[in-house]
């Protein structure tokens, strides 16, 4: 270590190293300004969702003809982990799971799973409509927008809704915009069979002559001298009023179909995702983040796209905007910036207090450098500022000057016993750089499970061993480096006969006695250490253990669950029901409800739910935390005092973390269905009565009512 003596070079080129560290700071200037914010890091979803819908099937026919052979190709993947399949009388869902060890190579198994299904098409049920997939399950909406109008129909607000989605869709840093509970238009014709079988028309006829005034045909082309020009035939059905008047014939006679049906407007019945704000019904559009930029400034973007559009709005429609992560994201740097600023105070008063009023300038000074050289290496390495990193950066400001404080303390020993500023700081680097960097590799260390670990937890905390390891290896090199030119530059010259011993000062001679003291009494002082070992491990099964906190956002979820085969128009008034708990109530800002599936993921740990029209999900905004928790007493009690009957309901809020659904599972897995249901509402029992479980539910439900025609 002393051929290379890192320190005298530094002391000994002082331009040389006054020019390293502007570049340092500036470059981790231009990193930090650059450098992309996220909420939550980027890790991989595993998860696929296979769909089908095969009308008229029961859940059987579903699960033996169409679900087993697609589970039976997925599993020849070695890469899979599960599959979870709901079936239904006409759809299956199978939930694909990947293994944790799965990350990048993820895309690739989706590929995979795409080419072995389709290569099943044609041994499916004909008839069957799909499989269709969705392995999207990792985008989040960085912002969710919802459009309300007084007296607006749906198709009204999709209307909106396609202006505002089309308007985002060219904003900078936007990936993807999509539309949130929209209901898709559909033209009813309503026959009376009675009427028919007078006429002598069967149904089919109508299909047909619907289809083939509706077709595309090519009705051919025909060459002049210079040109070929095509010839279109038009009639087709493009308007209510071209469809009452096309001609059905009936026997010798024509009728107008407007003669013999109802032919109205309307949406799709029944409706397969509704939204409401408020209570009001909702079409909402969500933005998603491109990968690598700046939620604040997309946020910025956003508003003021946003703000433009209302400009153009007619008098009654609202566009609110009801999830807002560059908010979240901004706050949480105003919270670094702060922590930042106290651990310098914090670091300047000790160091004043007991190094001096210069000692504490150079290790003060050492901090920012630091932080520059990291934020330059975490854009290297394609990270971003998230929560994790943020928090890295968190816990490194308490460790990142402990080598400083080393360094700067050495040669000011070795200034005191007679060393002038150049030898002092070679002699520190003799005496302390390897013990340093030790005690730094070592300190890292604890971090490494976090950043090795082979699972989803591990993918999604692994960068705290990263930016904190890179931290403390980077103010190990600045102590070595940069704090001895501090030193050369800030720490007072020896005065010539001025050296004593370092160490006869009245703070050592304070610290000699207590130590002292402890040698004399040292079977106290072990008894005394040893209790309070105990005392620790004793009171640590007093502590809530938690991997990923709670997290202090103020959303709060409300899940209803109505019985298996409840109409999606039934779950959506249990759904307002519940949501109406809290209406009015001072601590609400607003609420927002979706029914048919889970809300959409505006946030990372959140679990979409499956489609299902007798789900939905509410979402709670309150004022703050305190706010949040408040309104979810409130709401328990309510439950627990009989509202909404007629559905479980279930009160969540947000976790940090990878989506974990409920916290407890079990799975129960036979091949008798009937004995599989039975076991596991024994299982349920024993949940029940434990006192630390709330209301734990099956996720197989209640079997759906079924009126069977026997011919």
């Amino acid at each position: 270590m002393d051929r290379l003596n890192l320190s005298r070079w530094s002391v000994t080129n002082p331009a040389v190293t006054l020019f390293a560290i502007l570049v340092a700071l500036a470059a981790g200037a231009f990193a930090y300004v650059t450098l992309g914010r996220a909420e939550d890091p980027t890790f991989t979803i595993k998860t696929m969702v296979v769909q089908a819908v095969w009308p008229g099937a029961t859940a059987e026919e579903m699960q033996n003809l169409v679900a087993e052979p697609i589970e039976k190709r997925i599993q020849e993947l070695p890469e899979l982990d599960y599959v979870r399949t709901f079936s239904r009388p006409g759809a299956v869902v199978l939930q694909v799971q990947l293994k944790d060890s799965v990350r990048q190579e993820a895309a690739e198994v989706w590929y995979q799973i795409r080419k072995k299904i389709n290569d099943l098409r044609p041994t499916l049920p004909q008839g069957l409509i799909g499989p269709f997939f969705n392995d999207e399950f990792g985008d989040v909406f960085s912002a969710i927008y919802m459009v309300t109008g007084e007296g607006l129909g749906r198709a009204d607000l999709k209307t909106y809704a396609e202006r505002l989605r089309t308007r985002l869709l060219g904003a900078e840093d936007v990936a993807k915009v999509a539309l949130i509970g929209e209901v898709e238009e559909r033209i009813f014709v309503e026959i009376s069979h009675h009427r028919l079988a007078t006429l002598g028309i069967s149904p089919q006829a109508i299909f047909d002559a619907i289809a083939a005034q509706n077709a595309m045909t090519a009705a051919g082309s025909f060459q002049t001298s210079a040109d070929e020009v095509q010839v279109r035939v038009s009639g087709d059905l493009a308007s209510l009023a071209a469809l009452r008047d096309l001609p059905i014939r009936a026997g010798a006679t024509v009728l107008r179909l407007g003669d013999i049906a109802t032919v109205r407007r309307g949406y799709e019945d029944p409706a397969a995702y509704l939204a409401y704000l408020n209570g009001a019904p909702t079409v909402g559009v969500g933005v998603a983040m491109a990968d690598g930029a700046n939620v604040v400034h997309l946020g910025e973007v956003l508003a003021a796209e946003v703000e433009a559009f209302r400009a153009d709005l007619p008098l009654g429609v609202e566009v609110t905007q009801t999830s807002d992560q560059a908010d979240i994201v901004e706050h949480a740097f105003d919270e670094f910036i702060h922590t930042f600023l106290e651990a310098l105070v914090i670091v300047l008063v000790v160091s004043f207090v007991t190094l001096g009023l210069r000692t504490g300038i150079v290790v003060a000074l050492s901090v920012p450098i630091v932080l520059a050289v990291v934020f330059v290496i975490m854009q290297a390495m394609g990270l971003n500022f998230d929560r994790i990193t943020l928090g890295a950066l968190i816990i490194a400001l308490g460790l990142l000057v402990d080598d400083a404080i080393i360094a700067v303390e050495m040669m000011v020993v070795k200034i005191e016993q007679g060393y002038d500023r150049i030898a002092a700081a070679s002699a520190a680097w003799s005496s302390t750089a390897f013990p340093m960097l030790t005690g730094t590799l070592v300190t890292a260390a604890g971090f490494l499970p976090v950043g090795l670990a082979q699972s989803t937890s591990g993918e999604y905390a692994g960068n705290i061993f990263w930016v904190v390891g890179i931290a403390l290896i980077v103010s190990w090199f600045v102590a070595v480096i940069v704090t001895p030119y501090l030193g050369l530059k800030l720490l007072p010259p020896p005065k010539p006969g001025a050296h004593h011993a370092a160490y006869d000062s009245r703070l050592y001679r304070i610290l000699r006695a207590g130590v002292n003291a402890s040698l004399r009494a040292r079977w106290a002082v072990i008894g005394l250490t040893l209790a309070a070992l105990v005392a620790t491990g004793v009171g640590m099964g007093f502590v809530q253990q938690q991997f990923f906190p709670t997290s202090a956002r103020a959303e709060l979820f409300i899940e209803t669950r109505m019985p298996e085969g409840s109409s999606i128009e039934a779950t959506a008034e249990a759904a307002l029901a519940a949501e109406a708990l809290v209406k009015g109530d001072p601590d609400v800002r607003y609420s927002s409800t979706y029914v048919g599936a889970g809300a959409p993921r505006f946030f990372f740990a959140l679990n979409p739910a499956l489609p299902n029209p007798s789900f939905a999900m509410t979402v709670i905004m309150a004022q703050d935390a305190e706010a949040r928790d408040r309104l979810r007493a409130k709401i328990e009690a309510a439950v627990a005092a009989g509202a909404v009957p007629q559905a479980r309901v279930r009160v969540d809020q947000i976790v940090f973390g990878p989506p974990v659904g409920f916290p407890v599972q079990f799975r129960v897995i036979g091949p008798d269905p009937a004995e599989v249901r039975l076991i596991a509402a024994e299982v349920r029992a024993v949940m029940v009565a434990n006192s630390n479980t709330v209301e734990p539910q099956l996720d197989w439900n209640e079997q759906a009512k079924t009126v069977q025609v026997r011919l």
